[in-house]
């Protein structure tokens, strides 16, 4: 009898199990003539030479798979092990497949305008209200890009600038200090990278989240590049950011000029930047509003809300200014 080592080395063990050991219970069922042992990421297998041979051949299919769509179950399995071949999914309007197969999608029309325009633009700005989908649009579109070996790297930006709150009288060290600013980030990652995955991308800087500040003195070649909330950017800082565009590179900026939490008198660079590079080729836009809201359906009433609150506002103060000015 021969006995064979197989490591899991590009999948996460759990995943590729199945809930309950199912996958392995069916791979069991397909070669009874096998004695299977699996714990972690290490499967061994014992029988006949040929026997192994062809259940090694199935794995590595598997191992493909997976890897590729994040999800395994008991027809692929079948599938593989009787040698049909496998279709890729098509859903309209598919960026790609998340954790557990879950189907990435660009919902709205200023979402699919967003990737067509991704394909066209080096540098591309997404501008529009809270709950849109424009950051974690862009990053589906980033983690497609590296998926399919575009690009080398993820490279995700937020500046660290308080809504309300200082960072000093936080608790903890730097890292502790920001990481509350960038969750959002590893929200979006979360839902289409496994985590075994991430980490390992992340150990290996192949994904990096990173406030604005130590964007300084990089150039970033082959990679996707994201800057998140870029309403709350000095113009000083936007435009280093920007030219830290390198060669095989991508960068897209994200923000809500509706929520600037800049001091008073400080221009948002989002703002500059938009009107000092209009009409660059190369260089596109993508403007969302309250028809893209994708988050529960009362976040489209309270944006909206909001906006009419803020145009009454701006009716009343000139109003009054004619008032005061009665000659003019």
């Amino acid at each position: 009898m021969n006995e064979k080592i197989l490591f899991l080395e590009q999948v996460d063990p759990s995943v590729f199990c199945g809930v309950n050991n199912s996958n392995i219970k069916l791979l069991k069922d397909l070669y009874p003539k096998l004695r299977i042992i699996a714990r972690g990421n290490v499967i061994k297998i014992l029988g006949e030479e040929a026997e192994i041979a062809r259940f090694e051949q199935l794995i590595n299919h598997l191992q493909d798979y997976l890897n590729k769509y994040n999800l395994i179950n008991q027809d692929v399995i079948t599938q593989l092990n009787q040698g049909k071949p496998l279709f890729e999914p098509k859903q309209e309007n598919l960026i790609l497949y998340g954790v557990n197969g879950k189907p990435i999608l660009a919902r709205t029309i200023n979402q699919q305008k967003l990737v067509k325009a991704y394909e066209k633009n080096d540098l591309l700005f997404a501008v529009g209200p809270a709950g849109t989908g424009k950051t974690y649009t862009a990053i589906a579109l980033a983690v497609r890009a590296f998926k399919n070996k575009e690009v080398r790297k993820i490279i995700l930006s937020r500046p660290a600038v308080e809504a309300g709150e200082k960072l000093g009288f936080l608790p903890g060290d730097m890292k502790e200090k920001v990481d509350p600013y960038l969750q959002p980030l590893y929200d979006a990652l979360e839902d289409m990278i496994p985590p075994f995955k991430l980490r390992e991308y992340m150990e290996n800087k192949q994904i990096q989240i990173a406030p604005l500040a130590f964007m300084r003195g990089r150039t970033l070649n082959d990679a996707v590049i994201i800057l998140d909330e870029a309403q709350n950017t000095t113009g000083l800082q936007i435009k280093m950011f920007l030219t830290r565009l390198g060669l095989n590179a991508k960068m897209i900026v994200t923000g809500d000029l509706t929520q600037i939490d800049l001091p008073a008198a400080t221009t948002s660079g989002l703002v500059e930047s938009l009107k000092v590079l209009h009409g660059i080729e190369g260089i596109g836009k993508v403007e969302f509003d309250v028809r893209d809201i994708v988050r529960h359906k009362l976040v489209k009433h309270i944006v909206k809300a909001y906006e009419d609150y803020q145009q009454e506002q701006k009716k009343l103060k000139n109003t009054r200014t004619d008032r005061n000015n009665p000659n003019e």
